[in-house]
């Protein structure tokens, strides 16, 4: 089961070099979900691109479904936030990130991101994980 951030479902949603080196990990059949913040955090990331004028609208709205179309299922955010908190705290990172975390550490999956920090908090606390670095 592999967890997949924003970040990481932005270089797949791309289709760059490490977007389809993502795409080749992921095993026939192996689920992607995410903590459901997700869709607004892509919803964001799209309109970023918007407004620093890297895509057209029609491209950001592609962009943002293609990043949605990765994702097989999602997991309530509440149902992680007071474990997300907590690590939150503990590693001094933001909460929505740790939801990433917690929710690849619950399943046992592999979280994809290219968050550098994100990643070594991760491997601190014995949640496997792959980004750029592991390429």
């Amino acid at each position: 089961m592999i967890v997949l951030d924003a970040n990481a479902a932005v270089a797949m949603a791309q289709g760059g070099e490490a977007g389809q080196a993502l795409r080749m990990l992921v095993g026939n059949g192996e689920a992607i979900i995410a903590p459901r913040c997700f869709v607004t955090e892509m919803g964001n990331v799209a309109w970023k691109y918007i407004r620093i004028g890297g895509l057209s609208e029609e491209e950001g709205i592609e962009l943002f479904q293609n990043a949605l179309d990765l994702i097989d299922g999602y997991a309530d955010d509440e149902s992680l936030l007071l474990e997300a908190l907590h690590e939150a705290a503990r590693n001094n990172h933001p909460v929505y990130d740790m939801l990433y975390l917690v929710l690849a550490r619950r399943n046992a999956a592999t979280l994809f991101t290219f968050d550098k920090k994100l990643r070594a908090i991760c491997e601190a606390n014995g949640v496997n994980c792959l980004g750029a670095a592991s390429l």
